[in-house]
């Protein structure tokens, strides 16, 4: 047996429960992993509200992300051997549609996610395939690893596959708080570029300088394209990574210098903003979607952590059991980086 968090329907936090349940057994391919940590997302969140769009059958174990030790391997995983740290790849593709056969598993057509569509991390023990399965950078904590596998990995792709950002390149995130944007700020920095953030939080925005931002733009009380243009000596940004949506669209478009690009990966303000097509055309602007990533990214990702000592920020982490708390404190808005849950009672991730 093992405790896991459920969501047992849709509403607020009065359907996620902490129950027992059947420990998985390994399916053939699969690694079962002893899950120490993982960090909560908003799709978390979403999930526990309504989870409208997303196939799924209740109740589901909830959690996208997740790191811990391999407790079981297979024929199949013979590089992994029991007790080694590993971090969980937390997309699952059918690898044969067109997109997996080329390698871009996020555009898979049958994807589906831990925690969405199946069941998730926020367990003590969970099987998943092999392919999964990557070995943990060495100075992380459990914590710090289960947050690569959403946000980080999102910011990587929408840096260096959709933006190709370069060493002496300018960056402007938007709402340098949240998870992907601060793992945005983070991976940038280590890659050499130049970095403005912004926020409406004084403090975070000491934090984010603090951590090496290059500069900081308070979206309270400054009009962003404007501080960006003079940051920049009236050239504009390079690249503009944003996941605000409708509120922040206008200014985004207006930071950028002539063929700049902007990535998105989220609407949280609205999805409906004025297209801008005149500046986008005359100024021959470039803009990027951008979810999620592929194994391989997953992997150059870890690499580069490793090889740059990154480390993701945690706010707070909590014990499975106080679920609650943590759903409450991401839904605050408050947290400055990462929530965690600690799934085991031998891990003290701070």
């Amino acid at each position: 047996m093992m405790k896991a968090a459920f969501i047992t329907g849709h509403g607020g936090n009065e359907v996620v429960e902490v129950r027992h349940c059947e420990k998985p057994r390994r399916q053939p391919g699969d690694i079962l992993v002893h899950v120490k940590a993982a960090t909560l997302n908003q799709v978390d969140l979403y999930m526990r509200n309504s989870g409208a769009g997303i196939t799924h059958h209740l109740p589901q174990i909830m959690g996208v992300d997740g790191a811990g030790v391999v407790a079981e391997t297979g024929k199949a995983s013979g590089h992994f051997h029991e007790g080694q740290s590993v971090v969980l790849f937390p997309a699952l593709s059918c690898g044969q549609c067109e997109f997996c056969q080329r390698g871009d598993q996020s555009l898979c057509l049958r994807i589906q996610f831990l925690g969405e569509q199946t069941d998730g991390t926020f367990a003590e023990w969970i099987s998943v395939p092999a392919a999964n399965v990557f070995p943990m950078p060495g100075h992380l904590t459990f914590a710090e690893g289960a947050a690569l596998g959403v946000n980080f990995l999102t910011a990587w792709r929408m840096l260096f596959t959709k933006a190709q950002l370069k060493p002496w390149e300018t960056v402007l995130v938007f709402g340098v708080g949240g998870g992907v944007s601060l793992a945005a700020m983070q991976l940038a920095k280590a890659a050499g570029a130049r970095v403005i953030v912004t926020s409406r939080d004084t403090d975070k925005l000491d934090r984010a300088l603090a951590m090496g931002a290059d500069a900081a733009i308070n979206s309270q009380d400054q009009e962003v394209a404007k501080a960006a243009l003079e940051y920049t000596n009236g050239r504009g940004v390079d690249v503009v990574i944003e996941n605000i949506g409708e509120a922040v669209w206008s200014q985004a478009m207006k930071s950028l210098v002539r063929g700049g690009r902007l990535v998105t990966c989220g609407a949280t303000s609205g999805a409906q903003p004025g297209a801008d097509l005149q500046r986008l055309f005359v100024r021959q602007l470039q803009i990027f979607g951008s979810t999620g990533g592929t194994l391989a990214e997953f992997s150059d990702l870890l690499k580069f952590v490793q090889r740059h000592r990154i480390q993701p920020v945690i706010d707070r982490s909590f014990p499975l059991e106080q679920i609650h708390h943590a759903l409450n404190h991401l839904e605050s808005g408050k947290k400055m980086g990462k929530v965690a849950l600690n799934l085991c009672e031998d891990t003290h991730d701070s």
